[in-house]
């Protein structure tokens, strides 16, 4: 297992570094806060133009072909400004999930338009009938008639949906609520009519949205994969989705870091720089040791995922791990930047939300905790 980051990574690293920190300032992020599209296409646009839609498309479909481990390491780079947007849904279940389930003509299709940024893509999965999360308690339903299928469900949390010109949308076409068996996927136009969008008010400032099916009318060649069989293709869809968003979780908390070392350099009381004193040191070093300890279980959940290793009870323990981790970096960040670092003014709430959201999204760290006693056996 080697975790070495090549020549060809860096230069990824360090493009999506200068673009990511000259344009997602945080003035710029507080925007796209308060903006109802929460992204430019400006931007979108030149993030198309440097090839970060088309990393991980096959190169057989406009794509670069690049790794997951190079996707790691991009979306590090937008934790680390707290840089929010469509990309995450369009790449990780566009992307992939279509490069791995969809059928040649979608492929075809779908795969050349997102590695051009000619598309955004969402997923329409959750619908919260519980407070626990499970991500196969779907009872939107999808009925089969003459070469077409009607869609009707309501979900919730779906990002991006306002933008998206395709959404994924879960639906039950057998078995029973919370069955894993029964589940069919399906690449939606939002174009089409019944199709009802409500925004909600999110503690991460991301734009995420109710999205209902009333009675929508899609062709039968629509459908993701095999009919029945989502359930599988949602494992692996979110067994990335999970790594990804580990990724971005690393990225805030090594910002999170250089704010308290560098407010920690600057301030000074009794004379002195408050970085010489113990507890602030201390606060710092425990600080990079959940930090480290994040980005290498992170790499090796990466590493596993894409090599065919067993990564179950690591890519948990990864979720688990960095989730708490992130959370925890961000209070001690508080302590260490004082009052000053609650102003709304200030960065640090920017990153202390992205880290009580992240945290929950695809599972929090309980429900991730459970999934490595099952894989011991327990």
């Amino acid at each position: 297992m080697d975790f070495a980051i090549t020549k060809e990574q860096k230069r990824i690293q360090q493009a999506a570094r200068e673009f990511l920190t000259a344009k997602f300032n945080s003035d710029f992020v507080r925007e796209m806060e308060e903006d109802d599209k929460g992204y430019t296409r400006q931007t979108w646009k030149k993030m198309g133009e440097l090839d970060w839609m088309a990393l991980i498309v096959p190169e057989a479909y406009d794509g670069v072909g690049g790794s997951l481990l190079d996707l790691v390491l991009l979306l590090e780079e937008f934790g680390r400004v707290g840089a929010q947007g469509p990309f995450f849904g369009t790449v990780v279940f566009g992307g992939l999930g279509i490069a791995r389930y969809g059928s040649e003509a979608q492929k075809q299709a779908y795969l050349p338009r997102i590695a051009n940024g000619e598309m955004i893509v969402s997923l329409a999965l959750e619908e919260l009938e519980t407070t626990k999360y499970d991500p196969y308690l779907v009872s939107a339903t999808a009925t089969a008639g003459t070469g077409n299928y009607t869609l009707s469900g309501r979900k919730l949390f779906v990002p991006y949906a306002n933008s998206a010109d395709i959404l994924i949308f879960a639906a039950r076409t057998s078995g029973s609520e919370s069955d894993r068996q029964g589940l069919s996927l399906f690449l939606v136009d939002t174009s089409l009519p019944g199709i009802e969008i409500t925004p909600l008010k999110t503690i991460g400032g991301d734009k995420q949205f109710e999205v209902v099916f009333n009675d929508v009318v899609v062709d039968e060649t629509s459908l993701l994969g095999l009919a029945d069989n989502a359930g599988e293709y949602l494992d692996g869809m979110l067994n990335y989705a999970v790594v990804c968003k580990c990724a971005e979780m690393v990225g805030g908390a090594q910002r999170v870091l250089e704010m308290a070392v560098e407010y920690a350099k600057m301030r000074k009381q009794f004379g002195k720089a408050i970085g010489s004193f113990q507890a602030i040191q201390h606060h710092c070093a425990n600080m990079l040791i959940k930090l480290e300890g994040s980005r290498y279980i992170t790499y090796k959940a990466a590493w596993l995922l894409e090599n065919d290793e067993p990564f179950e009870m690591t890519l948990a323990a990864a979720k688990a791990w960095v989730s708490d981790s992130f959370k925890e970096i961000s209070a001690l960040g508080h302590q260490v930047q004082g009052g000053a670092g609650f102003m709304a003014e200030h960065d640090m709430p920017l990153f202390s939300r992205r880290a009580v959201a992240a945290a929950v999204t695809f599972g929090d760290s309980g429900y991730h905790r459970e999934k490595v006693l099952g894989a011991l056996g327990l």
